[in-house]
């Protein structure tokens, strides 16, 4: 008899809990589990376009030296690039296991074709050609706002960072450059003069000011211009020795695009120390930086040379 009691009392037990679990849930039933089955696909908007992209892409041509720069950082490799004035730093993809898809101007898209690439990015030497390589395969243009350099610097490089699930690492480096630049600019804050740049190109050259290719000098970096009032262009304003000697900067920042195309040893030196601008306050006291032709010209925007730049100038200011 005391066994069919308890097993009754335990049938009552189980009724009860069955009826609070009911009216706990309300009637509904169970939310599926989350998955945990991430994006195969993200959807890159750009200045040119809105482009899905595949997650990992397997073959990816770049044609940006500074997404170059970035990827090679984030130790993620192209199939193919174009090989001439390849920044010396980025000398690695010279190998011939990375396909030559031709020059920056002027694209192998035979080459390209033939690689089936899963995404191709480029930047504003190959703007006007973005549908011949949309036709291709995905392609994202990544150059950089010059008008809001860091900003854009930083979105492109995140993209990056999305599209080879590498945004921690993206972020970690981010922060790093962002704590380089706020002491940059403290230290510019305080040094007195200001700073003028200038390309110089086969015996010419050619000036630049805030918001321009290297307005990053001045716009993030702080140091105060020399000219306020350059015209803003992708070749600079053209100016003239006597320029430099009528502007007396305290400080010349100097850009040979020369050793880029040419080659070989640079004689800007020679070039832009001349008799008629040896007496500037810039060339007496010593204050002319060189800049480093292949992140200035060729990559910038890219995790590695955006470091490079901030270096070159806190050295150069500091001296």
């Amino acid at each position: 008899m005391k066994k069919y009691l308890l097993l009754i009392v335990m049938a009552l037990f189980a009724m009860i809990a069955a009826a609070c679990n009911s009216s706990t849930s309300g009637g509904e039933s169970k939310e599926p589990a989350e998955s945990n089955e991430k994006p195969t696909e993200v959807t890159v908007k750009h200045e040119l376009d809105e482009t899905v992209v595949p997650v990992n892409p397997e073959k990816v041509v770049v044609f940006d030296f500074g997404t170059l720069d970035t990827m090679a950082e984030l130790g993620v490799e192209p199939v193919g690039l174009p090989k001439e004035n390849i920044p010396d730093y980025l000398s690695q993809f010279e190998d011939e296991k990375y396909a030559n898809t031709g020059s920056l101007k002027e694209p192998d898209f035979e080459k390209i074709n033939d690689l089936a690439p899963d995404l191709i990015v480029i930047s504003g030497r190959q703007m006007d050609l973005y549908d011949q390589f949309a036709e291709i395969a995905p392609t994202v243009y990544l150059a950089v706002d010059e008008s809001k350099y860091m900003e854009s610097f930083k979105k492109n490089a995140t993209i990056i960072g999305e599209i080879f699930g590498k945004e921690a690492e993206v972020e970690e480096k981010l922060t790093a450059i962002d704590e380089k630049v706020a002491a940059l600019k403290e230290k510019a804050s305080t040094m007195e003069g200001n700073g003028l740049v200038i390309l110089a190109n086969e015996g010419k050259i050619s000036a630049y000011g805030p918001a321009s290719r290297f307005g990053i000098i001045h716009d993030v970096f702080g140091v105060k211009p020399a000219d306020e009032n350059i015209e803003v262009s992708t070749h600079g304003q053209s100016v003239s020795f006597e320029y430099l000697v009528e502007t007396d900067p305290d400080y010349l920042f100097v850009v040979d695009r020369g050793a880029i195309v040419v080659g070989g040893e640079s004689s800007v030196k020679q070039v832009v120390e001349n008799d008629l601008v040896k007496n500037t306050k810039a060339i007496k006291n010593d204050n002319v930086i060189y800049l480093d032709p292949n992140v200035w010209y060729l990559s910038g925007g890219g995790l590695q040379s955006v470091l490079a730049q901030a270096d070159e100038i806190e050295k150069g200011i500091s001296e």
